[in-house]
């Protein structure tokens, strides 16, 4: 396990307006989405509260709703850690985003405007320059991507549903580990996607989003042995 001292070395403070408590919670769930504190990583609630220059309570309570979201677990007498999934729970939360994405596909592809094809067609523009840019560009396109296509669903409890399930899998940073020509496989995969958008060909649509989650379930695969990204089933 990460020293204690690596979390608060690794967090990044959002200034809060005169007279207002710092973003406690928003700031630790950032750090943890961006892969900032890796899985595993311990949450030393003393020295947050420091960092923050707040008590222990807005951190503990920042803490109880992050496990409500499933970013970070917590052990009796021992503390709060980022969680750490194994590949099965991981594998499991793929499947979730694929059945809420295409359920939401369905209805999104009927309902969007032009000036949501644009949007599409523009973030996706982006994905492909972050891809060059780095891992944590590349993984923050790829999820506007993904919302930019089902947002036009209109359907924002199935959102909400498939955000949670899309953050639980944001601390192994999966995007990082995945080689060059897997991501220019999942470009074409969102090509491929986009015109069936875009036609309202919802067939194909789901059809192709199937094929790109079955791309994307045989790229994590190359590291479900990893102990740094994953939890021992044992």
């Amino acid at each position: 396990m990460r020293r204690s001292s690596d979390f608060t070395s690794r967090l990044v403070r959002t200034a809060a307006a005169a007279g207002e408590m710092p973003p406690v919670e928003s700031d630790l769930r950032h750090a943890i989405l961006t892969g900032d504190q890796p899985p595993g990583t311990s949450v030393p609630i003393d020295e947050v509260a420091a960092f923050f220059g707040v008590s222990a309570i807005p951190v503990r309570e920042a803490l109880k709703t992050l496990f409500g979201e499933g970013l970070v677990e917590h052990r009796p007498h021992v503390g709060y850690r980022v969680a750490k999934l194994t590949f099965l729970e991981f594998r499991e939360l793929y499947d979730v985003r694929q059945a809420l994405e295409s359920a939401a596909l369905r209805a999104a592809a009927v309902n969007a405007t032009a000036v949501d094809h644009d949007r599409i067609r523009d973030t996706h523009g982006s994905l492909a320059d972050a891809s060059a840019a780095g891992d944590r560009e590349y993984a923050a396109a790829t999820r506007r991507f993904h919302f930019a296509l089902i947002e036009p669903s209109g359907m924002h409890r199935l959102i909400r549903m498939y955000e949670t399930a899309w953050n639980i899998t944001e601390p192994a940073r999966p995007m990082s580990r995945v080689p060059a020509h897997e991501r220019a496989g999942f470009h074409a995969d969102h090509e491929r996607l986009i015109a069936a958008y875009v036609a309202r060909d919802t067939e194909t649509l789901i059809a192709e989003s199937e094929r790109h989650y079955a791309h994307l379930k045989s790229a994590i695969s190359e590291f479900a042995d990893d102990p740094e990204c994953f939890a021992d089933p044992a």
